[in-house]
C-alpha cells in the first residue's frame, strides 16, 4: 500500500446487551448509580464498594435519540445511543436533549435514562431504588436542575441524588486523597471549553469562564475545509468521518505559524500528509470477463431470481390459506346456526351478505390451487435447469420490488445492464486500461487541516467567532487574583475532557503559560490519566467516599421542602445560589400608603386655600 494512506474505519456501534440484575445493596446501603451525562457521550455504571469496583463504566453510548415511524405499519419506537448503529443515514433524524452542554429537553433526557436503567439491570419494581450521582454543566441554570430533579424524584422515585461537575470529578480522581488541592482546570469537551479555578478544594464560581467552542465546532470546520477542497466528494465527507480524522490524525501545533511554514516545504508535506482513502467501486473501469464467465453469471442470477420468486409465491400462498381458513370458519358458523357470531364475523370482514362470503371463498380456493400448481411447475423447471445446465427463461411473475429486497435487486443490476453476447469469437485477452488511478481520485489529502481544525480553541477567529481563545481566557482568569494566588494556581494546571487528547496539547499550554508568566517563574501542567473516563471514575470514587455523608446528598425530603433547584455543595459541585424573589408589599400596607397619600394631598390643598 502507498505510504501514509489510511482507510476510514466507519465504525458501526453494536447494540448494548441488557445486563443481568445489577448489585442491589452493600451492607445496609444500596449501591449508587453513577451517570456521566455528557453532551457527546453518556457513561453509566455501578459504584460497587470493595477492592475491585470494576474497570470502566458498563455503558458508553452517544447521547442522541432518533424517533422511528410508528403507527399502523408497526414501525420501531425511539432508538437511543448504540442501538442506532451508524449515525450518518439517520443524521437528519437525530435529536439531543442538550443545548450546548445544558440538558433542556427532558423528554429526550428521559429516553436516555430509561435506556441506562434498563441496560444496567435495575431490578427494583416501579422505581429506581438506588442513590444517583449525576454530572451537570458548570454554573448549571437553576431551571435545568429543577427539571432534572423533578424527573428523577417524580418519575423514577429515587431516594437521593448528588450533582457534580464532570471536570471537577476528573480533578478529584487525579489528585491525592483527602487533600484540599488548588489548581486551574482546563476542560474542553464536545460543545464548550471551561477555565475553572479551584481554591482549597472548592470551585470559585465567580471567576469561571466558558468558551463556546469544542470538538463539535472543530469537526464542522474540518468538514467545510475538505468539502471546499474536494467538491466532487461532498456526500462522502461526513461528520462521523471528520470526527475520526480529529481523533486519530490531528494534533495541536506548539507554534502554529511556524508549523504552517514547515508545511510549505514539499518534502515535509509529502512525508506528513495523511491520505484518507474513501470507499469506491472498481466496476466503473469496465468488465474484463470472458463470454463463458458472463454466461455462468447470468445462470446464477436466473437461479437466484427463480428462488426469490418461489419464496414470494410460498409466502403469498401461506397468507391466502390463512384467509381461506378464516372464511371457512365463518361459513361453518352459518351452517351451525350461530347467527349472532356469524353477523359479527361478517362485519369484521367488511362483508354484507353470505353470498359475498361464498364468492370470496371460491376465488381464494381457485387462487390457492393455481399457486400450488405454479410452485410445482417452478420446482420442476429449477430441477431441469440444474440437470441440463442450460439457461432457460423462468416463469416469472411481474412483481414490484419491496424495501426488504433492495439488496437482492442491487445484485441483479448487471443482468439488465450487460448486453446479450453475440456469436462467440476467438477470445483475445484484453484488459481495459484506466484513464486515471481511481483509488487516488477517491483519496482526501489531509495536510494543514490536521492542525487547522483543532487550532480553533486557541484562535476562534479562524472560524469567525468573536471570542477569546484558551490562552487569552487563561490570562484573564489569572489576572483576577493576587500574585500569591496566581502562583498557587499555576502550580497545578489540569487538562481534562475529550477535546484535550490531541498530541501536543500539553506542550502548547506550557508554551502559552511560559509566555504569560513572569520571568523564571514556575508552573506545572498535568494531563488527566484518561481525559474521557476520569469524570466517571471520579464520580464513582466520590460516591463511595461519601456514601453515608448526608451533607452531600439531596434527599426526597429536601426536594419537597426546598424545590428542585436545591443543591448541597461538596468538593466537585457547583455553588448553590438560591432564587431570591423580590418581596411584594401586602395589600393592607398598599391601602394604608394610598390613604396617607390622599390625606396629605387634601391638607396641602387646604393650606393653599
Amino acid at each position: 500500500m502507498e505510504a501514509n494512506v489510511f482507510r476510514f474505519r466507519d465504525a458501526r456501534s453494536a447494540p448494548d446487551p441488557v445486563l443481568e440484575a445489577g448489585p442491589v445493596a452493600f451492607g445496609s446501603q444500596p449501591v449508587p448509580l453513577v451517570l456521566d451525562n455528557g453532551s457527546f457521550q453518556a457513561r453509566a455504571g455501578w459504584a460497587c464498594p470493595g477492592p475491585d469496583p470494576g474497570p470502566e463504566p458498563r455503558l458508553q453510548f452517544r447521547a442522541v435519540c432518533a424517533r422511528g415511524r410508528g403507527g399502523a405499519r408497526g414501525g420501531l419506537g425511539p432508538q437511543v445511543g448504540n442501538a442506532l448503529g451508524s449515525l450518518e443515514p439517520l443524521r437528519w433524524m437525530l435529536r439531543s436533549p442538550f443545548d450546548r452542554n445544558v440538558p433542556v429537553n427532558l423528554e429526550l433526557q428521559e429516553l436516555l435514562l430509561d435506556y441506562s436503567f434498563q441496560h444496567l439491570g435495575v431490578s427494583s419494581q416501579g422505581c429506581v431504588d438506588h442513590p444517583i450521582v449525576l454530572t451537570e454543566a458548570v454554573c448549571n441554570p437553576l431551571y435545568s436542575r429543577q427539571m432534572m430533579s423533578e424527573l428523577l424524584f417524580e418519575c423514577y422515585r429515587i431516594p437521593k441524588v448528588a450533582y457534580g461537575i464532570d471536570s471537577l470529578f476528573s480533578f478529584y480522581h487525579n489528585m491525592p486523597k483527602n487533600a484540599l488541592s488548588s489548581g486551574l482546570v482546563i476542560s474542553s469537551g464536545y460543545q464548550c471549553t471551561h477555565i475553572l479555578p479551584v481554591l482549597e478544594g472548592r470551585l470559585d464560581a465567580k471567576n469561571c469562564k466558558r468558551i463556546n467552542l469544542g470538538g463539535s465546532q472543530a469537526a464542522g470546520y474540518l468538514q467545510r475545509l475538505l468539502q471546499l477542497k474536494y467538491p466532487g466528494h461532498l456526500a462522502a465527507i461526513t461528520l462521523s468521518r471528520m470526527e475520526e480524522i480529529l481523533q486519530e490524525h490531528s494534533y495541536i501545533a506548539e507554534d502554529y505559524a511556524a508549523e504552517l511554514q514547515k508545511w510549505r516545504c514539499p518534502d515535509y508535506y509529502e512525508n506528513n500528509v495523511h491520505k484518507m482513502q474513501l470507499p469506491f467501486s472498481s466496476k466503473l473501469l469496465g468488465s474484463t470477463l470472458t463470454a463463458e464467465e458472463k454466461q455462468e453469471r447470468r445462470q446464477q442470477q436466473l437461479r437466484r431470481l427463480q428462488e426469490l420468486n418461489a419464496r414470494r409465491r410460498e409466502e403469498k400462498l401461506q397468507l391466502d390459506q390463512e384467509r381461506l381458513e378464516r372464511l371457512l370458519y365463518v361459513q361453518e358458523l352459518l351452517e351451525d346456526g350461530q347467527m349472532d357470531q356469524f353477523h359479527k364475523a361478517l362485519i369484521e370482514l367488511n362483508m354484507d351478505s353470505p353470498e359475498e362470503l361464498q364468492s370470496y371463498i371460491q376465488k381464494l380456493t381457485l387462487a390457492v390451487e393455481q399457486a400450488k400448481q405454479k410452485i410445482l411447475q417452478a420446482e420442476a423447471n429449477l430441477e431441469v435447469d440444474v440437470v441440463d445446465s442450460k439457461p432457460e427463461t423462468p416463469d416469472l411473475e411481474p412483481l414490484e420490488p419491496s424495501l426488504e429486497d433492495v439488496e437482492n435487486i442491487n445484485d441483479f443490476e448487471p443482468l439488465f445492464s450487460e448486453e446479450t453476447p453475440e456469436v462467440e469469437k476467438p477470445q483475445v485477452t484484453t484488459t481495459v486500461q484506466p484513464v486515471f488511478n481511481l483509488a487516488a481520485y477517491h483519496q482526501l489529502f489531509v495536510g494543514t487541516e490536521r492542525i487547522r481544525a483543532p487550532e480553533i480553541i486557541f484562535q476562534p477567529s479562524l472560524i469567525g467567532e468573536e471570542q477569546a481563545g484558551i490562552a487569552e481566557t487563561l490570562h484573564y482568569v489569572l489576572d483576577r487574583y493576587p500574585k500569591a494566588v496566581q502562583d498557587t494556581l499555576v502550580q497545578n494546571v489540569f487538562l481534562t475532557g475529550g477535546n484535550v487528547m490531541y498530541p501536543g496539547m500539553k506542550a502548547r499550554v506550557e508554551k502559552e503559560l511560559l509566555e504569560m508568566r513572569p520571568f523564571q517563574s514556575s508552573f506545572q501542567v498535568q494531563l488527566a490519566s484518561n481525559p474521557v473516563l476520569d469524570a466517571w471514575y471520579g464520580a464513582r470514587d466520590w460516591a463511595l467516599d461519601h456514601l453515608e455523608d448526608s451533607g452531600a446528598w439531596v434527599t426526597r425530603k429536601d426536594y419537597e421542602e426546598k424545590g428542585g433547584e436545591y443543591l448541597k455543595e461538596h468538593c466537585a459541585s457547583n455553588t448553590y445560589v438560591p432564587i431570591r424573589l423580590p418581596k411584594q408589599a401586602s395589600r393592607a400596607s398598599e391601602t394604608q400608603t394610598s390613604g396617607r397619600g390622599s390625606g396629605a394631598s387634601e391638607s396641602g390643598a387646604g393650606d393653599q386655600a
